[in-house]
């Protein structure tokens, strides 16, 4: 970072220092602040819209309030960085999301300024809540701030936090909702419309801004202004409005931009108790014209030329598992007139927005709102629909009772389909999705499966069409093994059927998932070093194949599980079982992921700390490879 262009940004490594700028400087600082984010964003990536959306308003919020004392609980993490930077991260931020440095997302760990984790959208609220009702308890006087946005809003935890928080007059708590009209794609749904309804109404704003000059003067002017302000809204939008009804005191709509402003407003408000609301409207992109134009694209760009605008491709490779269903999706909604699509607010990240360009009538963004995504699939598959509702694996942790209680019980045929299962990679600890094997395979009547490479996706969804009972199929983020797959006939799979991919007889290799391909190579390897190991792949969590399980246990006193998940629980747990249940005398070495937190890193990474990549299955396999061999 050259001194001569970030000449404030090197002057505030904290908070405290940040309040000593003019309010001129103040705006330079911001300039600075999001070129900086820009330019290590383009060689280190992350998430890159949404954040320089946001910049003003941590810059905003660091100024007026007295923070660590005072809490900002930000919602989601996507919008952080800037608040990281002021907070004693600037020279930290190089090594964000990287093995060792700092995370992407907001960690009570990492920082004393981050006053609450956040990975995953609408929690801000409820935790907001519980530490202001804290502070009230205690008799203490700091403020408490929760800022949510990047469609946040959508979830239901989000109403549950202003409804308890809403009873609780004294309380005091503010919400900050950074209106962007965004999550990852465009926001969907009957608050958005209700928001821009707000936010664009000429007569109302025209009003507001008269009112608003005289913000600053007291607080008691200013809830004579929040009282005029609801009854015009009232008036000239012909609709109360959602917050007040839920006892917050509602200002807004504010321009998220607009420092000055912003400053204004938040020392005002700051004098208020109770429960209140400020409504800011911010651009995600803000300052960087290709993010602006292109604010799905730049939520996480990867690689770019900050002069430019031009995103830096990796090499072509085989494609993406999420391709690979979305292609499929759309393939066999042209065949089935039953098959629809339906996304928690991830059509882009799923590929789903396959289906929703050709097919938009039978394609649901409901916004994130991972439960009712699930449950409303459940309706549809109810009423004749087959619905394959895809949920990031770490996201489908908040729909566990959906799936038991309007799925699973009631035997419906939604297939649900588990993208980024396993080791995510560098968003780390909130978003891998280790726990779904382990969690679901508990659960009576539902079918899970994991494909090994992009024809198993392919065709364990069309088996899934056709089977008319819940079903889960989860796979990895990122790239397919390169196997051919488009126009490929589809084939019905044998539910709860694995299958041989190679005889051996001194050790027996079980796996499940893409991680096969990493022992497959694994066990070529070893046969180079004498060890002839029989590589089985079981395609099933649930049910196990219990055919070829007693095959294995009948032939080897040896045997290695490998799985992309928790170990406790997990499949090589079952297998264990399995054998000590029809009393075969087998060894079980399992790989996978012990019963710890996994940080952020790349995949490769992560597997080898974990010690299931493939060079550890290799030592594994070299280790037990000397074992008594085939008793048949």
């Amino acid at each position: 970072m050259a001194s001569e262009d970030y000449k404030l940004l090197g002057r505030v490594s904290s908070p405290q220092e940040l309040k000593r700028l003019s309010p001129e400087e103040l705006r330079r600082y911001c300039d600075e602040l999001r070129r900086y984010i820009i330019e290590e964003c383009s060689v280190n990536p992350g998430h890159l819209a949404s954040s320089l959306g946001a910049v003003e308003l941590a810059a905003a919020l660091h100024y007026v309030f007295d923070t660590p004392e005072d809490r900002i609980v930000w919602d989601v993490g996507h919008q952080t960085y800037a608040h990281k930077i002021i907070t004693g991260r600037r020279e930290a931020f190089r090594t964000k999301r990287q093995l060792g440095g700092i995370s992407g997302f907001p960690r009570m760990t990492e920082s004393e300024y981050d006053a609450f984790g956040g990975g995953h959208a609408s929690v801000s609220i409820s935790a907001a809540f519980g530490m202001a009702k804290a502070a009230e308890l205690r008799g203490e006087k700091h403020q408490v701030v929760a800022v949510i946005g990047d469609g946040s809003m959508t979830g239901g935890l989000t109403f549950e936090g202003l409804n308890n928080a809403g009873a609780s007059k004294q309380t005091n708590l503010l919400v900050i909702l950074n209106d962007n009209h965004m999550a990852i794609d465009q926001a969907t749904g009957a608050l958005k419309n209700y928001l821009l309804k707000i936010s664009t109404s000429v007569h109302y704003n025209r009003f507001k801004q008269r009112l608003w000059g005289i913000l600053s003067h007291t607080p008691r002017l200013l809830r004579l202004c929040q009282k005029a302000g609801n009854a015009v809204k009232q008036g000239l939008l012909n609709n109360s409005n959602l917050f007040e009804s839920l006892n917050f005191r509602y200002f807004g709509p504010v321009d998220g931009h607009n420092l000055n402003e912003l400053v204004r407003t938040l020392r005002a408000l700051r004098e208020i108790e109770g429960p209140k609301l400020l409504h800011v409207m911010t651009v995600k992109g803000k300052g960087y014209l290709p993010a602006e134009h292109d604010q799905p694209a730049w939520h996480a760009p990867g690689r770019f030329n900050p002069e430019t605008g031009q995103r830096i491709a990796p090499p072509p490779g085989p494609a993406r598992y999420q391709d690979v269903f979305g292609e499929t999706l759309l393939e066999l909604a042209r065949q089935d007139r039953r098959v629809v699509g339906v996304t928690p607010a991830m059509p882009t990240g799923c590929s789903m927005n396959i289906l929703l360009r050709e097919m938009p009538d039978r394609c649901f963004d409901v916004g994130i709102a991972e439960g009712h995504a699930v449950t409303f699939s459940a309706g549809l598959a109810a009423a004749g629909m087959v619905p394959f509702c895809n949920i990031y694996s770490t996201f489908m942790q908040r729909a566990y009772d959906n799936v038991i209680h309007d799925v699973a019980i009631q035997d419906l045929p939604v297939v649900m389909c588990l993208d980024r299962g396993g080791l995510v990679g560098e968003d780390g600890v909130t978003h891998h999705g280790v726990f779904d094997m382990e969690a679901f395979r508990a659960i009576p009547g539902l079918t899970i499966a994991a494909p090994m490479n992009e024809p198993e996706l392919r065709n364990l969804m069309y088996t899934a069409l056709q089977f008319g009972h819940p079903f889960m199929i989860r796979y990895p983020r990122g790239n397919g093994e390169g196997m051919p797959w488009r126009g490929e006939p589809f084939a019905t799979l044998p539910v709860g059927r694995g299958r041989q991919l190679r005889d051996g007889a001194d050790v027996a290799v079980l796996t499940i998932g893409t991680v096969g391909n990493d022992a497959a190579r694994a066990v070529e390897r070893a046969a180079a070093e004498g060890i002839e190991a029989a590589h089985y792949d079981l395609r099933f969590v649930k049910p196990l194949d219990e055919v070829l399980l007693d095959e294995v246990g009948r032939r080897f006193r040896r045997v290695i599980t490998v799985e992309d998940g928790c170990l406790r629980g997990g499949v090589g747990e079952a297998v264990t079982v399995f054998f000590a249940s029809r009393g075969y005398d087998v060894q079980v070495t399992r790989l996978g992921i012990g019963d710890q937190w996994v940080e952020h890193g790349t995949p490769a990474q992560l597997k080898a700390l974990c010690g299931y990549d493939e060079e550890s299955i290799l030592r594994t396999l070299l280790a037990n490879g000397s074992g008594k061999g085939p008793t048949e």
